[in-house]
Protein backbone atom coordinates (compact mmCIF):
# COMPACT_ATOMS: atom_id res chain seq x y z
CA UNK A 1 0.00 0.00 0.00
CA UNK A 2 1.43 3.31 -0.94
CA UNK A 3 1.88 6.07 2.20
CA UNK A 4 -1.13 8.68 2.23
CA UNK A 5 -0.01 11.97 0.71
CA UNK A 6 1.05 14.89 3.08
CA UNK A 7 -2.62 16.60 2.42
CA UNK A 8 -4.00 13.90 4.00
CA UNK A 9 -1.76 13.69 6.70
CA UNK A 10 -2.83 17.25 7.47
CA UNK A 11 -5.94 16.58 7.57
CA UNK A 12 -5.85 13.44 9.47
CA UNK A 13 -3.73 15.43 12.19
CA UNK A 14 -6.25 18.34 12.03
CA UNK A 15 -9.34 15.93 11.61
CA UNK A 16 -8.58 12.73 13.38
CA UNK A 17 -10.12 11.43 10.07
CA UNK A 18 -8.01 10.13 7.04
CA UNK A 19 -9.80 10.13 4.08
CA UNK A 20 -8.60 7.85 0.77
CA UNK A 21 -9.65 9.15 -2.52
CA UNK A 22 -11.21 5.91 -4.57
CA UNK A 23 -9.90 5.31 -8.32
CA UNK A 24 -12.75 6.85 -10.64
CA UNK A 25 -14.76 4.47 -11.65
CA UNK A 26 -13.66 2.34 -15.62
CA UNK A 27 -17.36 1.94 -16.49
CA UNK A 28 -18.27 6.05 -17.34
CA UNK A 29 -15.40 8.28 -18.28
CA UNK A 30 -16.14 11.66 -18.86
CA UNK A 31 -15.70 12.16 -22.62
CA UNK A 32 -13.93 15.50 -23.94
CA UNK A 33 -16.43 17.46 -24.45
CA UNK A 34 -16.99 19.05 -28.05
CA UNK A 35 -16.83 22.67 -28.47
CA UNK A 36 -19.42 24.85 -28.18
CA UNK A 37 -19.03 25.86 -31.51
CA UNK A 38 -18.75 22.58 -32.93
CA UNK A 39 -21.48 20.78 -35.40
CA UNK A 40 -21.50 17.64 -33.09
CA UNK A 41 -22.72 20.08 -29.73
CA UNK A 42 -25.28 21.90 -32.29
CA UNK A 43 -26.46 18.49 -33.02
CA UNK A 44 -26.55 16.85 -29.33
CA UNK A 45 -27.64 19.80 -28.04
CA UNK A 46 -31.03 20.34 -30.83
CA UNK A 47 -31.62 16.60 -29.99
CA UNK A 48 -31.38 16.86 -26.16
CA UNK A 49 -34.03 19.75 -26.70
CA UNK A 50 -36.21 18.11 -28.69
CA UNK A 51 -36.35 15.45 -26.12
CA UNK A 52 -36.98 17.82 -23.44
CA UNK A 53 -39.84 19.33 -25.39
CA UNK A 54 -41.23 15.94 -26.40
CA UNK A 55 -40.97 15.11 -22.34
CA UNK A 56 -42.65 18.06 -21.46
CA UNK A 57 -45.50 17.25 -23.83
CA UNK A 58 -45.80 14.37 -22.50
CA UNK A 59 -46.43 15.30 -19.02
CA UNK A 60 -48.78 18.03 -19.56
CA UNK A 61 -50.66 15.38 -21.88
CA UNK A 62 -50.52 13.03 -18.78
CA UNK A 63 -51.92 16.16 -16.42
CA UNK A 64 -54.75 16.70 -19.19
CA UNK A 65 -55.90 12.93 -19.11
CA UNK A 66 -55.26 12.50 -15.69
CA UNK A 67 -57.37 15.68 -15.10
CA UNK A 68 -60.20 14.69 -17.63
CA UNK A 69 -60.29 11.05 -16.32
CA UNK A 70 -60.95 12.47 -12.53
CA UNK A 71 -63.84 15.11 -13.88
CA UNK A 72 -65.19 11.76 -15.44
CA UNK A 73 -65.11 9.89 -12.13
CA UNK A 74 -66.83 12.95 -10.25
CA UNK A 75 -69.70 12.70 -12.54
CA UNK A 76 -70.29 8.88 -12.04
CA UNK A 77 -69.89 9.59 -8.97
CA UNK A 78 -72.67 12.59 -8.80
CA UNK A 79 -74.92 10.21 -10.51
CA UNK A 80 -74.56 7.39 -8.12
CA UNK A 81 -75.23 9.24 -5.33
CA UNK A 82 -78.50 10.53 -7.01
CA UNK A 83 -79.23 7.13 -7.58
CA UNK A 84 -78.48 6.45 -3.95
CA UNK A 85 -81.06 8.43 -2.76
CA UNK A 86 -83.51 7.72 -5.15
CA UNK A 87 -83.51 4.25 -4.59
CA UNK A 88 -83.49 4.79 -0.84
CA UNK A 89 -86.29 6.94 -0.99
CA UNK A 90 -88.17 4.25 -2.99
CA UNK A 91 -86.98 1.47 -0.32
CA UNK A 92 -88.66 3.99 2.39
CA UNK A 93 -91.93 4.10 0.66
CA UNK A 94 -92.07 0.24 0.09
CA UNK A 95 -91.17 -0.33 3.61
CA UNK A 96 -94.23 2.17 5.05
CA UNK A 97 -96.54 0.62 2.35
CA UNK A 98 -95.47 -3.30 3.88
CA UNK A 99 -95.90 -2.10 7.26
CA UNK A 100 -99.53 -0.41 6.73
CA UNK A 101 -100.23 -3.46 5.03
CA UNK A 102 -99.32 -5.84 7.41
CA UNK A 103 -101.41 -3.48 10.30
CA UNK A 104 -104.61 -4.44 8.06
CA UNK A 105 -103.63 -7.45 8.01
CA UNK A 106 -103.52 -7.81 11.76
CA UNK A 107 -106.45 -5.58 12.50
CA UNK A 108 -108.61 -7.64 10.86
CA UNK A 109 -107.36 -11.09 11.04
CA UNK A 110 -109.90 -13.67 12.38
CA UNK A 111 -109.09 -15.15 16.01
CA UNK A 112 -106.51 -17.35 16.68
CA UNK A 113 -108.07 -21.39 15.84
CA UNK A 114 -108.65 -23.29 18.60
CA UNK A 115 -106.17 -26.47 18.97
CA UNK A 116 -108.61 -29.07 17.79
CA UNK A 117 -109.25 -26.91 14.79
CA UNK A 118 -105.85 -26.34 13.51
CA UNK A 119 -105.45 -29.87 11.57
CA UNK A 120 -108.36 -31.53 10.28
CA UNK A 121 -109.39 -34.99 11.53
CA UNK A 122 -110.40 -37.30 8.78
CA UNK A 123 -113.63 -37.01 10.20
CA UNK A 124 -113.45 -33.58 10.04
CA UNK A 125 -112.92 -33.94 6.41
CA UNK A 126 -115.56 -36.50 5.71
CA UNK A 127 -118.25 -34.40 7.72
CA UNK A 128 -117.80 -31.44 5.81
CA UNK A 129 -117.41 -32.99 2.59
CA UNK A 130 -121.18 -34.71 3.37
CA UNK A 131 -122.72 -31.44 4.56
CA UNK A 132 -121.51 -29.93 1.20
CA UNK A 133 -122.91 -33.41 -0.92
CA UNK A 134 -126.69 -32.88 0.92
CA UNK A 135 -127.02 -29.20 0.37
CA UNK A 136 -125.85 -29.91 -3.10
CA UNK A 137 -128.57 -32.59 -3.66
CA UNK A 138 -131.43 -30.31 -2.10
CA UNK A 139 -130.19 -27.71 -4.79
CA UNK A 140 -130.68 -29.85 -7.20
CA UNK A 141 -133.55 -31.77 -6.33
CA UNK A 142 -135.44 -28.42 -4.39
CA UNK A 143 -135.97 -30.77 -1.46
CA UNK A 144 -135.42 -28.74 1.82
Amino acid sequence: MSRPSQAKLTDFQHTGVSVIQAPPPHGRMKKPSAEKDSDEYRQRRERNNLAVKKSRMRSKQKAVDTQQRVNELKEENERLEAKIKLLSKELSVLKDLFLEHAHNLADNAPPPASPANVRPTFCNVLQQSDQRSVMFYNSQTNVL
